[in-house]
């Protein structure tokens, strides 16, 4: 899941220094690319919610 909103970070991140958008400081590609890096940290770590697995049931 942390995987997921960090793809999005920095998929956030790409368009802005695509597009030359002016931002704050809060929200400049280089803060949310950090964050981005940050999030796939705690992913790797193995914490946070994860997707449920399906097991099918063998007959």
């Amino acid at each position: 899941m942390f995987a997921l909103i960090a793809g999005v970070l920095f998929a956030i991140a790409f368009i802005i220094t695509a597009a030359g958008v002016a931002t704050s400081a809060l929200f400049s590609p280089l803060a949310l690319t950090f964050v981005g890096l940050a999030l796939l940290a705690f992913h790797f770590t193995g914490r946070g919610p994860a997707l449920p697995e399906y097991r099918r049931r063998r007959r």
